[in-house]
């Protein structure tokens, strides 16, 4: 019998040995090393959390916030260390749900997918 917390941690393993997670924790790395990027990705990752947090209880996001927040995505993107930890940033979520959608795929096809009965009319 497959111990499933064993082919967890062995995909885990894979997923640190992913040549898409080396670059990523470099590129990381990279963005911590240099004080003033690191300040700016952090504002940006809180700023991000503060704008999710507000959409997740029902609270408005005001314009100023929108404004605020899309000046500093346009800083960011101009920022190459942080526009390309952010690249691989999207590279690994996107192997994430990859994986997501392999794991859950048994539930998938034993209850059914969600989505596929909001597409039913």
């Amino acid at each position: 019998m497959t111990n499933v917390y064993d082919v967890a941690y062995e995909l885990e393993k894979a997923v640190r040995e992913s040549d898409d997670y080396k670059n990523l924790k470099k590129l990381y790395d990279e963005v911590n090393a240099d004080e003033s990027a690191k300040r700016l990705f952090d504002n940006f990752r809180n700023m991000q959390l503060e704008l999710q947090q507000k959409q997740m209880t029902g609270q408005e996001i005001s314009e100023e916030e929108v404004q605020k927040a899309q000046q500093t995505v346009a800083i960011i993107q101009q920022h190459e260390a942080i526009s390309k930890l952010m690249e691989a940033e999207q590279r690994m979520s996107v192997l994430v749900q990859e994986l997501n959608k392999v794991i859950m795929k048994p539930l998938e096809e034993l209850y059914g997918n969600p989505e596929d009965s909001n597409s039913v009319q």
